[in-house]
């Protein structure tokens, strides 16, 4: 436990990705297998279920003694109750008989935690998992425990890390890696192994990198242009008579897709497709809003299963009787794919020149995705992000002056100050709050927002405030669908800050008109 939150202090007080990957890999080097393999399983960004913060407040306030409110003002200064939790209890020096392997102290706290019988019970067990570490292990644990654990390290750079500890190529461990898997001496040792033997295991995504402009690519007979769709990216992986569908986070899709399992279970044994899962209707991708409908439910009823019916739309064939693909150019595992789905495949958009593919980008809504990816035909598919292989270009977003009429505080290094935003726009006299945004604008500027906000607060209700509407800010989405679930009757796809309006004048923002404007040409 100890050398991991040394690892985790050295990995925070450095922003170089070569000292990064220098202290994961000695960790790994020096660590026994048990300890290695639950380091590769928390940096990589897997986590166990959290404890319930509620349990752990409740604990918190019992140990320090302070009351509700002002456990309340305390949180609103930090931002993370992790590290509230940390400083609120006395501070102790390591003891003695805690156990130094990390995998013994998450394995006792988890059972531990699992074998209490209620919330009462685990309210008093949580003084004996804190006890006897010091401040800054308290805080690592109270993240692990809150399954918010993040340390600013990419899952790349962690099979990379490992790799070179254990003298292995990199895209062995990351294959070994994908998949169902638990933190064991059996894992650590397995990515040694010169074969995966879960038939289960997915590969590597391949990941593509934001295009600036068409300018860069050079010849476009080089590259195979496709619509990018807006769904849930998917493997389809059949092998061994069983179909297995993965997310590219890793997680399991069958129970919550059984209409794109029974699909893929008509596949060719030995056969793995990489591709998109979307709600189609008439022939057609239906709007993510549709898919949102179906995420998270484990095992969707009749009535969503018909009102909301899933396909897989495959891009990429990985595996083809059993071989692997991956090294084939693109161009060859494209013809494959045709001749196995019938065509049924994400369409090749044909490129007529370099000027038009800034047409093809605008012309991507009208045929229900969200921009263009373009790759190159000779491609082989490499896990991660390489450069130059393929990109992706969005369609140029919508934007709207909007109106900020509530504010929240931050949290983490933005603790204290107001930061998350509900942006509004006119429907006739009244002010109409339609989305919310959080990102885009500058240090100094959100400090000056937070200056605004304070001086013109009207009421405040727990961590929100209402403002006076004065503050006017440019917008951008990608997308923006009719919904019966906000006020506005509109809902909007990622919402950023563009930038400040101080030449505009509350009254002077957008209307529902032009928001409806926008909503009309998504739909051309």
């Amino acid at each position: 436990m100890r050398d991991f939150v040394e690892l985790v202090r050295g990995l925070d007080a450095t922003g170089s990705t070569r000292e990064k990957r220098r202290l994961v890999a000695e960790f790994f080097r020096t660590a026994s297998a048990e300890d290695s393999a639950w380091a590769f399983f928390l940096l990589s960004g897997r986590r166990r279920k959290g404890f319930k913060r509620a349990v752990l407040r409740r604990a918190a306030q019992a140990e320090s003694g302070i009351p509700d409110w002002l456990y309340d003002a305390c949180y609103e200064q930090v931002g993370d109750s992790a590290e509230l939790i940390s400083l609120l209890l006395e501070d102790s020096h390591a003891s003695a008989d805690r156990p130094e392997s990390l995998a013994e102290w998450i394995e006792g706290a988890w059972s531990a935690w699992d074998a209490a019988e209620d919330d009462e019970a685990r309210t008093a067990l949580l003084p004996t998992l804190w006890s006897g570490l010091t401040r800054e292990e308290r805080f690592v644990a109270n993240k692990l425990f809150t399954g918010a654990f993040r340390i600013g390290v990419s899952h790349d750079l962690v099979v990379q890390a490992a790799a070179e500890a254990l003298d292995v190529p990199p895209a062995q461990v990351a294959r070994h890696s994908m998949g169902d898997w638990e933190p064991s001496a059996a894992f650590w040792q397995s990515l040694s192994a010169a074969e995966a033997e879960d038939p289960s295991r997915p590969y590597p995504f391949c990941l593509a990198h934001p295009l600036a402009q068409a300018e860069d690519l050079g010849d476009p007979a080089d590259w195979l242009a496709e619509w990018k769709w807006d769904g849930i990216r998917c493997q389809a992986v059949r092998r061994a008579g069983q179909t297995w569908l993965w997310s590219r986070g890793e997680e399991l899709l069958n129970e919550s897709f059984p209409d794109v399992a029974a699909w893929a279970d008509g596949l060719p044994d030995g056969t793995v497709l990489d591709g998109e899962i979307l709600v189609w209707r008439e022939g057609r991708p239906a709007p993510f809003t549709e898919l949102q409908k179906r995420i998270g439910r484990r095992k969707p009823g009749r009535k969503v299963l018909a009102d909301h019916p899933c396909r897989l739309l495959p891009f990429d064939l990985l595996e083809w009787e059993g071989c692997d693909l991956r090294e084939s150019p693109l161009s060859d595992r494209r013809r494959l794919l045709l001749a196995l789905t019938g065509g049924e495949a994400s369409p090749e958009v044909a490129i007529q020149g370099p000027d038009h593919l800034d047409c093809l980008r605008e012309e991507a809504r009208r045929h229900g995705a969200e921009g263009l990816m373009l790759k190159r035909r000779d491609s082989a598919y490499v896990g991660g992000r390489k450069t130059g292989l393929w990109w992706k270009w969005k369609a140029t977003p919508f934007t709207v002056d909007a109106v900020l009429v509530y504010a929240q505080r931050g949290t983490g290094r933005r603790a204290g100050l107001y930061t998350d935003y509900t942006f509004a726009r006119w429907r006739g006299e009244e002010l109409v709050p339609f989305a919310k945004a959080y990102s885009g604008l500058t240090d100094a500027e959100i400090r000056e927002v937070d200056r605004v906000i304070v001086a013109t607060t009207r009421e405040q209700f727990g961590p929100v405030r209402t403002v006076e509407p004065t503050l006017v800010m440019e917008l951008a989405f990608e997308g923006i669908q009719p919904s019966t679930r906000h006020k506005s009757g509109l809902a909007v796809r990622f919402p950023r800050i563009l930038r400040l309006r101080p030449d505009k004048t509350p009254a002077e923002a957008d209307r529902v008109e032009r928001v409806l404007e926008l909503l009309d040409r998504s739909r051309e």
